[in-house]
């Protein structure tokens, strides 16, 4: 019998980690971190859909109980001089792009967004300090937004471990930039393949390229 490779030795350090289920995804997640952005909010996602969060806090819409889509909490993060990245691999939903639609401020270089059939996982890194990781995609069921009885079983983690964020965000790079492109054996069914994407940018858009966080 064949022996497995001995594991990788990991040197010990400390984090936060939290195991979050169901509705923390969206009170830890989306109305925690990802609304307390400052720097960078990189998402991945297999399906991208429109979801409707609380209004911000002190405004006569949170006093009436509105909610909101995400998108216009993207356009205030934005405002705010934050950076929105969203990886996805199939078209996003109807009421998402209608929605999307509406939202002037939201273009690039702040806020980008760019499809890959291949893209299955889960992420969202924010300011380059806070990591998720897990099952939920980006929509309404997945994040916890509907309501009870209606979203989905969902179950991640979430950390500030150093480490896991930087690997994570370079895998999220490698896919935005299009590193995979060349030898992907679907580039032939693919609607717009990302290292094409990025070979059309100015030479002084490449230039500002660099970690984020």
């Amino acid at each position: 019998m064949a022996r497995l490779p001995s594991a990788r030795k990991t040197e010990r350090r400390s984090a936060a980690v939290d195991l979050i289920a169901d509705r923390q995804h969206y009170e830890n997640v989306v109305m925690g971190a990802l609304d307390g952005a400052q720097v960078s909010v990189w998402i991945a996602t297999a399906n991208l859909k429109d979801l409707h969060v609380e209004a911000p806090i002190g405004t006569v819409a949170r006093a009436r109980g509105r909610y909101i889509s995400i998108t216009e909490r993207f356009v205030d993060l934005v405002s705010r001089g934050v950076e929105i990245r969203i990886l996805h691999a199939t078209a996003p939903s109807r009421p998402y792009r209608e929605s999307l639609s509406k939202r002037r401020g939201l273009v690039a270089p702040r806020f980008e967004m760019r499809a890959c059939p291949r893209v299955h996982l889960k992420m969202i890194a924010v300011d380059g300090a806070y990591l998720y990781l897990g099952s939920a995609n980006f929509t309404g069921a997945g994040l916890g937004a509907r309501g009870e009885g209606r979203r989905n079983f969902e179950m991640g983690f979430t950390t500030d471990d150093d480490v896991l964020l930087d690997q994570a965000q370079a895998r999220f790079d490698e896919i935005w930039s299009g590193k995979e492109c060349g030898a992907c054996r679907l580039r032939n069914v693919c609607p717009g393949p990302l290292d094409e994407r990025e070979a059309a940018k100015p030479a002084h858009a490449k230039a500002r390229k660099g970690k984020v966080g």
